[in-house]
């Protein structure tokens, strides 16, 4: 019973930050789209490091939207990016760990590192470094996109990318 609180909270709180949104950072069709990849890799029982990939790209998407809406209300001070991303990464990865979804001996990676925190990190520096992508291509081009989408097609096509080459690696 305590567990399922928690994840209503966690749920609640990710609600309560990104549903009044107006203007954002990171499009929310692209978050949509790295949303349900992650319902749908999990659904199709997919190995938690693709997941993981899916669910750092997520969170990403969240701290840049939290801190634009952020700064568009005026808060600013100097540790705010900071504080974002470890309350983004705190409401996700603790109840996945009190779940015992994160921490399980049988699920590891080389080192004992955890599948899922080990594709979380890397979804969310292969998502962080997409849009730093797409946000250099706008700017060489005069601020213009390349073609329709650009926004959402870098991000979800790297994380969809990253997904097959991990696939590879841990089918092999």
């Amino acid at each position: 019973m305590k567990k399922n609180r928690i994840i209503a909270l966690s749920v609640s709180l990710s609600a309560g930050i990104i549903l009044p949104l107006k203007t954002l950072a990171v499009c929310p069709l692209c978050t949509i789209a790295v949303g349900a990849g992650i319902g749908l890799s999990r659904y199709l029982r997919v190995d938690d490091v693709i997941s993981g990939l899916w669910i750092g790209g997520l969170i990403v998407s969240l701290i840049f939207w939290t801190l634009d809406w952020l700064n568009k209300k005026n808060v600013k001070f100097r540790l705010l990016p900071i504080a974002v991303t470890a309350i983004m990464y705190g409401i996700t990865v603790i109840p996945l760990k009190m779940m015992n979804i994160i921490g399980h001996p049988l699920n590891t990676l080389f080192c004992g590192i955890d599948r899922l925190i080990f594709g979380i990190g890397v979804g969310s520096l292969v998502f962080f470094f997409s849009v730093l992508f797409n946000n250099w291509l706008k700017r060489k081009n005069n601020g213009k996109v390349y073609f329709p989408y650009q926004k959402v097609v870098i991000p979800v096509l790297s994380l969809l990318l990253s997904s097959v080459i991990a696939y590879l690696i841990i089918t092999c």
